[in-house]
């Protein structure tokens, strides 16, 4: 084998590696168990790639880019994520991603289209068959883990905690209810099967000879179709209705098959379908009821209802903004999913109107949505959790990256519609019309049944491809649904050899064959090697450093702080830039400063205090529009005032006051803000501010428990005088009034009823 033939294999395998393990990679030691790793892996093996094109190109002696029919409208994709990140709120969350997930940055984004025009310019139509093989084994792989955990026994489990059940879940993400085997939400898994169903179903007609063959996929058709079930996502089963249709409707216009044969195998899977969805259910209203579990749930407990299919959120809940904050009451009715995009669509509209063009910038919604965010938002069973996408692909785009980002996003989508669509309106080869199996001599038979195949596989990629279009539709976009958006087109070119004769070349027509390589060229391959391993490396420390992050959060989530501290110090020191591990590492500073002053340690607790504030300076100062550093900026504020004179407590929550005024007009109709801001105006001594605020937070959300204890006690404190003799009888009587509203509300308690007491003496 000679160096250009090594490093076209190093390219296949890498792809390989890619749609095998992109779906299974996971780790339970990162911030994010699921995509963070995922996209890591892909960044890695990219890199690899990379690497091995450009020593290809070196060694021949010649830049060969292969055109595709989707260049222009990728690289005006490419053109607007550039400039939207440009322009954007937070460039390097634009660059990066948002943290934790990453895809869907302009990172992401590029390293996308690297693997497209890779693929295309060093693989061939044999490489799309085996590459297809390897995406199948994948989908195998993750719906035989996923399988177990619905009836209890997890894999996953087995490797975090060495039991095998689903004790490593809480009680939101159980996959008795929902799996996700290695793809992390119920949803994502979804999208990933329907996207490969298509293709089961068009192998499986592709081997219709071979009875093995066609039952062995028919088999995996059932299985990947069950698990869909298990997902429980109503997207998907929208997504499936559609995507049947589309397939089975283009394998008869097509007359692969005759009609007798056609109605043969249309009639079994159908048939797979319904009685999968009597046994195992559906979750849609209307039909649960004629289910097998529907009819079961009418017998023992009726009201029938279809089981719940909430989606698991793409949000992160909202650390609390102080510790003023009582506990709130526990959300017992969980809002519809689709009531909160409907909130969450309407901001992203609202969001993108103010910046039409460019957007707020490649993945920031997290920021350009709290400002727009509907007031009905509040009143969800999700009204404190921090939305970082806006569960719409579309949508998504159209706010970060305006009207030029979604255009070109969908003139990619569109142009490939389009072509297909030509290539379906084209009529077999003179003679060939008909069944695959009736033909006439063995050449005919040959050339009929390769034509069979790459039809039927045109129409399996085709009609996978756009299920993630309607998947994307009601969510978004996940790693490796974004390698299949852009790659399948490739497939289904290279399949049908529509590719046009045309690249971008540098160099002599023919590759050079000499084998000699000049020291010139070495010089050129080790420093780009010395690159991509530099490139490596800062990735896997990147990586290590989320490590060290994700355990000393967790740390500070249960209080061990002491424990917290080197970890998180780590994290800051191996990744300087990242403000993610410095906000964090601000407020874990600031309790341990608060925890030297009180125990008398004033020296080490006055430099402790210095260093939070510093960090926490830092993070705001370069991205002013996260609202969430913000609020943490009051919640270290807060935290610093709990161990000092009366008087520096008062300057802490005045600068805490500043912090909340300004996430306000970050976030103004977010309701816990708003509830700080007002708790901050009365500890800072103006009342009447604090219960003009109060009151305008419990009109926002007027089952806000919280809210109305502490307007009640401002009422109250400007009642009477610092003999707490009352002063004031109709404010007396207010704070009477919202504290018996509180026990309408929400029900007695011992605290509130002696209060009530307390105050009418």
């Amino acid at each position: 084998m000679n160096f250009l033939s090594f490093c076209t294999s190093i390219i296949k395998y890498s792809f390989y590696a890619i749609f095998l393990l992109v779906p299974l990679v996971f780790a339970g030691n990162t911030s994010e168990l699921f995509e963070l790793n995922k996209m890591w892996f892909t960044w890695i093996v990219t890199i690899i790639i990379m690497l091995a094109w450009s020593t290809k190109m070196i060694i021949g002696k010649k830049i060969f880019i292969q055109r595709t029919p989707l260049d222009i409208p990728i690289l005006l994709f490419l053109l607007s994520q550039i400039i939207s990140t440009i322009f954007s709120l937070d460039s390097q969350v634009s660059w990066w991603g948002y943290y934790s997930r990453f895809n869907g940055g302009l990172l992401s984004t590029i390293t996308y289209i690297l693997l497209y025009y890779a693929f295309v310019s060093n693989l061939s139509l044999k490489h799309v068959f085996r590459s297809l093989q390897v995406i199948l084994f994948g989908g195998i792989l993750v719906a035989l883990w996923g399988l177990p955990s619905h009836f209890g026994y997890d894999p996953t489990c087995l490797v975090f905690r060495g039991t095998f059940d689903t004790s490593c879940w809480t009680e939101a993400f159980k996959p008795t209810i929902r799996i996700f085997s290695t793809l992390g939400q119920p949803a994502w898994m979804a999208a990933y099967l329907l996207t490969l169903l298509p293709l089961i179903m068009a192998l499986a007609l592709a081997n219709v000879k071979s009875h093995i063959k066609f039952w062995m996929y028919t088999s995996l058709v059932f299985l990947f179709f069950i698990e869909i079930i298990f997902t429980n996502t109503r997207a998907a089963f929208l997504a499936f209705g559609v995507i049947n249709i589309i397939f089975w409707g283009m394998v008869f216009l097509k007359k692969i098959f005759l009609r007798k044969e056609y109605l043969r195998y249309f009639a079994i899977f159908q048939f797979i379908f319904l009685a999968s969805f009597f046994i195992f259910g559906l979750p849609v209203e209307p039909f649960y009821r004629y289910t097998l579990p529907g009819i079961q749930s009418s017998l023992t407990a009726p009201p029938t209802q279809a089981p719940p299919t909430q989606e698991a959120p793409a949000a992160d809940p909202t650390p609390p903004a102080t510790q003023a904050e009582t506990p709130s009451v526990p959300q017992v009715n969980i809002t519809d999913s689709g009531n909160i995009r409907q909130y969450v669509w309407q901001g992203a509209i609202d969001a993108w109107k103010a910046n039409p063009i460019f957007g707020t910038g490649v993945e920031t919604f997290a920021f350009a949505y709290y400002k727009f965010r509907p007031v009905g938002h509040n009143l969800t069973s999700e009204w404190d959790y921090l939305y970082n996408k806006a569960h719409n692909e579309y949508l998504n785009y159209l706010t970060t990256t305006g009207i030029f980002g979604l255009g070109s996003y969908l003139a990619f989508i569109g142009l490939f519609i389009f072509l297909v669509s030509k290539w379906f309106r084209t009529n077999l080869p003179a003679g060939k019309t008909g069944s695959t199996l009736a033909i006439a001599n063995k050449k005919d038979e040959k050339n009929s049944t390769s034509y069979a195949q790459s039809s039927l596989l045109t129409i399996g990629l085709f009609t996978g491809w756009v299920s993630i279009l309607i998947t994307n539709f009601f969510g978004f976009s996940v790693v490796i649904i974004n390698i299949f958006l852009f790659l399948i087109p490739l497939f289904v070119f290279i399949l049908n050899h529509s590719l046009p004769d045309k690249s971008i070349s540098l160099g002599p027509t023919e590759p050079s064959r000499n084998s000699s390589i000049s020291p010139y060229y070495w010089t050129v391959i080790i420093a780009l090697t010395c690159f991509a391993g530099y490139l490596i490396i800062s990735l896997i420390r990147y990586w290590d450093a989320d490590v060290k992050y994700a355990l000393g959060a967790n740390l500070d989530r249960v209080g061990s702080y002491k424990e917290a501290y080197p970890l998180l110090l780590e994290a800051v020191q191996i990744k300087q830039n990242e403000p993610v591990y410095k906000d964090e590492f601000a407020i874990n500073v600031a309790v341990l400063a608060t925890a030297l002053a009180q125990s008398g340690d004033t020296q080490n607790a006055a430099q402790f205090a210095s260093n939070a504030i510093a960090l926490n300076d830092d993070v705001i100062q370069k991205h002013p529009n996260n609202v969430v550093y913000w609020k943490n900026r009051v919640r270290l504020l807060y935290t610093l005032a709990q161990a000092v004179t009366p008087e520096q407590q008062l300057l802490y929550y005045q600068e805490a006051l500043r912090a909340i005024q300004h996430a306000a007009t970050l976030a103004p109709t977010d309701a816990k803000i708003q509830y700080n801001l007002g708790v901050l105006y009365g500890q800072t001594g103006d009342l009447q501010k604090g219960i003009e605020i109060l009151k305008q937070t419990i009109l926002m959300k007027p089952d806000y428990k919280d809210a109305y204890f502490a307007l009640g006690l401002f009422y109250r404190q400007s009642a009477v005088d610092t003999n707490n003799r009352i002063i004031n009888p109709e404010l007396n009587t207010k704070a009477i009034a919202t504290y018996e509203e509180i026990i309408t509300k929400f029900g007695s308690d011992e605290a509130t009823l002696q209060s009530i007491e307390e105050w009418k003496q």
